[in-house]
């Protein structure tokens, strides 16, 4: 890395390490970079700022969980702390105590609001990012307890009405607890709100507990105060929690007099407290009456300013004209629901990945984020998003969110052209004029070289994306620089012809490069599957090569080495049907199996559809998909625990199955199951946007069951396309022009 190149640098950290009996850390990071090829950046400091933070957590953990487990602590700190638990996790030597067993969590929100609440598998609600967190209990006269973080088994699931609420739901010999977490519109301003209903067959309390803790572990809180009128909390002398009535009794404890919890029955009350560790813990108790039901309502003020574009009835204008499915198979159709207003949320104005551990920006998912928004019709959002790339392109013309990644210039063009396909709207010249800065700069970046090189041709070295492993000549990113500088000839085809051709040029001699590079390995292995970079062997990085096929489509869908690709990752890298990422998520992959998925859908194999169904078993509860997923717990193992391109992912399969593009024709029904077409009801998806227009279609029964008729409804930008039906059985056909539907009967022959 360049600062460590910086020769007073190196001298006074080899002398403080040695000085205190360290290793010396330029010693071993110079080891580190001998097992990657060589880089300009030998790891993106965003990444390494994030890892920082990410284990000085771990760092606290290790210091305060395990010496406290009379605590209540969090769903994931139970389960994994606890030996009898499949989710355990020794610590021996761990420097750092972290969530690798259940990182899952559902975000609530408000769409444009910026600030995404988080609610665990267990309701604990957290208001704010990284911040503490809010939990609900039941304490019964009798001296049971119901504690939701402890609890086994609870109901948990997403709803949208006018607002999007997470319901958590956990019950206890004769007690029983009832969260709803959301965000609501207060005098113009976003608040979020949490709903509790308790109820028991005996007198008790409603506890509403303060908890310096979160899905990541501790986060601390030095100061509580109850107000005057007992309404609310004033917490770090920041933040308010109100509640909807006064509590009858209110406790606080310091971290030296341990968990409030422990003080429960305590008849003493108090006021506030503080707590020089930052550990203060408060509980306030609402009476319950036996067999009666005991409401709460507690608000907290979402912390940013002012948010003129906020609007009463938010969820109904975004969703309004946005694509819809139904389908017999409501687990899938309630996913992409759920996946939907997860874009939704996730773009008020740049576009997340994820509402906590990635709520930053990155091109690599902000492209497949708003690829996916303009799959489905939210084409302001996307819009609105692209214009956040602009800024970040440097005067090199590289679209930089962090350094050392090669692929982002070839993915924003790549969506760039995508938003003006889609929409037919002209280009303005500024994004003319960074569209030309963004190919010259692929093409300069491309190295030149001996062709007999392996990685002549290609892209440098780089870190890529994380998954793929240490720094090197990735094909991923190879494959990006084409897909960008075709779109950037299609784009520049009627302003700038001659910059078009040349940028069509330039594209056909990567492509070249790439298909040299492939020959190589083909050639060392004895077999046609493509690696993750021309010297790796077959391993899991494989999947980043499956580009080439999905989304950028510069092969044809029976190109024999991306099927072989598959076949060997379907063969070498799956674990319980999903594919499991070995390097780093050490995880099974929902996004990366769904890209597996879109590969086998476009050949026309059937196996994409066990693929989405394995996915769908993935999911949480509420409908969402941790970044990677422990294959024994089922719970969140790496990453975001509300991982948003697994939900782009999602939105765009079910898209493919019902209309995709392939060169100049339109596909339609590809991916229909023959299931869905054996139950009663209509198969509707639409309006669908697409690079020739609006397309919505409609599959039902015909003639008395005896087969099935396609109807579908356009607004084309031009002449139609050609659009060919494949529906699952029968052989495809071509329809006419001048009809707007299809039957097939049963039996695979057209009507």
């Amino acid at each position: 890395m360049t600062w460590m190149k910086w020769l007073p640098w190196r001298l006074a950290i080899r002398y403080a390490a040695r000085k205190h009996g360290f290793l010396d850390p330029v010693a071993v990071l110079a080891r580190l970079e001998r097992f990657a090829q060589p880089s300009e950046v030998g790891q993106p400091i965003e990444l390494l700022r994030a890892g920082v933070v990410f284990h000085a957590r771990g760092l606290i953990n290790s210091r305060v969980i395990q010496h406290n487990l009379d605590w209540v602590w969090p769903y994931w700190v139970e389960r994994q702390f606890d030996p009898l638990d499949v989710s355990f996790v020794p610590r021996a030597f761990s420097v750092t105590h972290i969530n690798l067993t259940h990182r899952n969590w559902t975000a609530v929100g408000y769409p444009d609001a910026t600030e995404l609440p988080i609610v665990d598998p267990r309701g604990l609600l957290t208001p704010l990012l990284d911040g503490w967190s809010l939990d609900a209990w039941v304490l019964a006269e009798d001296g049971r307890s119901l504690l939701p973080s402890r609890a086994t088994e609870c109901q948990q699931y997403q709803t949208l009405t006018d607002n999007l609420t997470v319901t958590t739901v956990t019950e206890k010999t004769g007690l029983m607890l009832r969260t709803r977490a959301s965000v609501e519109l207060a005098d113009g301003e976003p608040q979020c709100r949490l709903s509790i209903q308790a109820s028991g067959d005996a007198a008790g309390w409603l506890v509403l507990a303060l908890r310096p803790q979160n899905p990541e572990g501790v986060s601390f809180i030095h100061q509580v105060r109850l107000a005057a009128d007992r309404r609310s909390w004033c917490v770090d002398d920041k933040q308010t929690v109100t509640f909807s009535h006064a509590p009858s009794r209110h406790h606080v404890s310091d971290y030296s007099h341990g968990d409030v919890h422990i003080h429960l029955t305590d008849r003493d009350d108090q006021s506030g407290g503080t707590c020089e560790v930052g550990m203060i813990t408060a509980a306030a108790l609402f009476p319950m009456t036996a067999g009666e039901t005991c409401n709460l309502s507690v608000t907290v003020p979402l912390a940013e300013p002012s948010s003129p574009n906020l609007v009463p009835d938010a969820w109904l204008d975004t969703l309004s004209g946005s694509a819809r499915l139904q389908c017999p198979d409501g687990r899938l159709q309630s996913l992409y629901e759920a996946a939907v207003t997860s874009l939704v949320l996730h773009s008020p104005g740049d576009v997340y990945p994820g509402p906590y551990t990635y709520k930053r920006f990155w091109f690599r998912d902000a492209t497949f984020l708003v690829h996916a928004m303009l799959a489905v019709g939210l084409t302001a959002r996307a819009e609105r998003a692209l214009m956040q790339f602009l800024p970040r392109q440097l005067g090199s013309g590289y679209f930089r969110s962090q350094d050392g990644e090669w692929d982002s210039n070839g993915q924003v063009l790549w969506v760039v052209r995508q938003y003006y396909q889609i929409t037919d709207l002209p280009i303005p010249r500024r994004w003319l004029t960074a569209v030309t800065k963004g190919a010259d700069w692929i093409v300069h970046k491309v190295l030149e070289g001996d062709t007999k090189s392996p990685h002549a041709g290609l892209l440098p070295a780089g870190f890529s994306a994380e998954h793929l492993g240490p720094n090197d000549y990735y094909y991923w990113d190879d494959c990006w620089g084409v897909a960008g500088l075709q779109a950037a000839a299609d784009i520049l085809e009627t302003s700038d012809p001659v910059a078009s051709q040349r940028f069509s040029d330039q594209a056909v001699a990567f492509q070249q490069a790439i298909d040299r590079s492939l020959t190589h390995f083909a050639e060392r292995l004895g077999r046609l599957a493509m690696p993750a970079s021309p010297y790796r062997r077959l391993d899991a990085g494989a999947i980043g090569s499956l580009a080439m096929g999905y989304p950028t489509r510069l092969c044809r869908p029976d190109d024999e080495r991306l099927l072989d690709t598959v076949n060997f990752l379907l063969s070498d890298c799956f674990v319980h049907g999903a594919f499991y990422q070995d390097m780093i998520h050490s995880g099974l992959n929902a996004y990366l199996t769904l890209q597996v998925a879109q590969v086998l859908l476009r050949a026309g194999d059937a196996r994409y559809f066990e693929l989405l169904q394995t996915v769908a078993g993935l999911a949480t509860p509420t409908g969402h998909w941790p970044e990677a997923i422990h294959p024994a717990t089922g719970g969140g193992c790496m990453g975001d625990g509300h991982h948003v391109w697994a939900s782009a992912e999602w939105v765009l399969l079910i898209r493919q199955m019902f209309v995709r593009e392939e060169g100049h024709s339109l596909v339609l029904c590809s991916g229909i199951p023959p299931a869905w077409l054996e139950q009663a009801g209509s198969i509707r998806f639409g309006p669908a946007p697409t690079v020739f227009g609006v397309i919505s279609l409609h599959i039902r029964a015909h003639n008395e069951g005896t087969g099935h008729r396609v109807d579908w409804q356009a607004n084309w930008h031009g002449a139609a396309p050609e659009l060919v039906i494949h529906m699952p059985g029968h052989a495809p056909l071509v329809a006419d022009m001048d009809t707007h539907h299809v039957v097939f009967p049963a039996g695979g022959r057209r009507a």
